[in-house]
């Protein structure tokens, strides 16, 4: 298979055309920054640099970044240009993430994942208490706090409802794992997100019942690729139902701008 222009196809929708619920876009001659509207952290999603004016742009960014007070993160992929565009990053004082998995799939109506059985056990999330129970259960697995995630949630299943999908896992109504997804603005992907299963439940088919629902609901609503940002404890059960890996991306998280 030619996963080619299925990269291009992610590059064109998500980066050089990204556009977000909640933030606002900037289009320079280099980058394509994502603000805000909420004070929340803010992204570059692309970037178009090379050997000579990549260490100026950094700085440009630095600068512009810091006069709004903002913290952002600068979204760096595998096939990015140059190449060594993250050591740049670091040398400025960026943290660079762990690697991640961009790992794609293109839907058909044949696909396993549409005409797979669902458990009972799955159902929607639709109120706040509902994303409360998702927030305790991340604190849970992660042994950190995700308040903000819970408000950003929230926030954006109240205000752009059809934009959010968010699914669970129940063992008699206790939620045991949860994920969400988002239908991206004029474009064929959807993006998943979350994942998290508590320890005792993992094993049981619950991770793959929830990207069954979510992919079954993007393809209902046009969006036939599905992507993800994969950690190596997910990459192994994505590929199981088809996705394949095009890049690898790292997250870079600025110095403080405050």
């Amino acid at each position: 298979m030619d996963k080619h222009p299925w990269l291009l196809q992610f590059h064109k929708e998500l980066r050089q055309e990204a556009r977000m619920e909640g933030f606002v876009r900037e289009e320079t001659e280099h980058v394509v920054r994502l603000i805000s509207r909420y004070g929340d952290l803010a992204f570059i999603i692309a970037s178009d640099l090379n050997e000579e004016n990549a260490g100026e742009v950094i700085r440009n960014e630095l600068d512009y970044f810091r006069s709004l007070k903002q913290d952002f993160e600068w979204k760096v992929y595998s096939y990015d240009r140059p190449p060594h565009l993250k050591e740049l990053l670091r040398r400025e004082g960026f943290t660079v993430g762990e690697p991640e998995a961009l790992m794609i799939i293109k839907l058909d109506e044949r696909h396993p994942l549409l005409t797979r059985e669902l458990s009972s056990r799955v159902r929607e999330i639709t109120d706040e208490q509902g994303i409360r129970d998702i927030v305790a259960l991340e604190d849970a697995v992660w042994g950190e706090s995700h308040a903000g995630l819970g408000e950003r949630l929230w926030r954006d299943k109240r205000e752009h409802p059809d934009s959010l999908y968010l699914y669970g896992v129940f063992e008699e109504d206790r939620l045991v794992s949860a994920a969400w997804m988002y239908l991206e603005q004029n474009s064929s992907f959807a993006s998943l997100w979350g994942g998290a299963t508590l320890p005792e439940f993992r094993g049981k088919g619950g991770y793959s019942d929830l990207l069954a629902i979510r992919a079954r609901k993007a393809y209902e609503k046009g969006h036939p690729f599905l992507m993800v940002d994969a950690s190596p404890m997910s990459r192994p059960i994505l590929e199981k139902h088809g996705f394949v890996c095009l890049a690898y991306s790292y997250g870079c998280q600025s110095p403080s701008m405050k």
